[in-house]
């Protein structure tokens, strides 16, 4: 299928989302996100709040083409909201990940302008207080890990989209920590040239080669250690990556 743009209309793919912003629906932009992560949570509505109020502070519209990037803190539910709302992404470039473990982001102009979004630990602390009945289930069924009946991961569920809703009309002043700021904003993404590992016969990025007795290989075929971002964060993987296939 071929994608026209319109003359004057600007970047089709993300109109949608623009309209959405310009016309201040929270709602509709909660459901978009709950697309990208799958179910609707308070986490997830506190990141849509963070990117659409750093949009219309900045003043700015996002074609994924690094005009702008957001630094994220975190790798939990709030992530989303924020990809979803400033089309910022790790696909794109435009998404900058420190694993600093703060719900927290900084959206940032090719200027340096930007605005940095935290929650407010004292909101945050008193979740638990409000949504009782909520965080008893959480703790159980995704904390812990326990078995649960199909009717509590149901209500669940539920607890979650109708929290993240509530939570999405929450003052802003209460939800979170803004502070305006000029950064030094990192230089658009270069682009690499790949090689082929000589073992695997794969193309790698040449910037992630390793060179043996004068043969290029990819990561997992050295043996060499490498990144991982999973649940816990960036660590860092000892023996290559063989160990994970059967």
């Amino acid at each position: 299928m071929e994608m026209v743009e319109e003359k004057g209309r600007g970047n089709p793919i993300r109109a949608e989302i623009g309209k959405l912003i310009e016309a201040e629906n929270l709602r509709d932009l909660l459901y978009k996100a709950g697309e990208l992560h799958g179910h609707l949570c308070s986490y997830l509505a506190y990141g849509v709040k963070a990117g659409y109020i750093a949009m219309r502070e900045l003043g700015v519209k996002s074609r994924g083409m690094e005009e702008i990037v957001a630094i994220i803190e975190t790798n939990n539910c709030f992530s989303d909201g924020v990809q979803m709302v400033t089309g910022c992404s790790f696909g794109n470039n435009a998404l900058i990940y420190r694993d600093f473990g703060k719900t927290a982001v900084t959206v940032a102009k090719r200027d340096g302008t930007a605005i940095r979004i935290a929650l407010n630990p004292d909101f945050e602390g008193s979740r638990e207080k409000e949504y009782p009945e909520a965080h008893e289930l959480f703790d159980k069924i995704v904390a812990k890990r326990e078995k649960a009946t199909p009717e509590e991961h149901k209500r669940l569920m539920q607890l979650f989209a109708e929290m993240s809703i509530t939570e999405l009309n929450k003052p802003t002043d209460e939800l979170f920590i803004i502070k305006r700021q000029k950064i030094v904003v990192p230089e658009y993404a270069p682009i690499f040239d790949s090689v082929k590992c000589s073992i695997c016969g794969e193309n790698v990025m040449k910037t992630r080669a390793v060179t043996e007795n004068g043969e290029s290989l990819c990561i997992p075929c050295s043996n060499r250690g490498y990144y991982q971002m999973d649940g816990l964060g960036i660590s860092m993987k000892e023996g290559g990556a063989k160990e994970d296939e059967e």
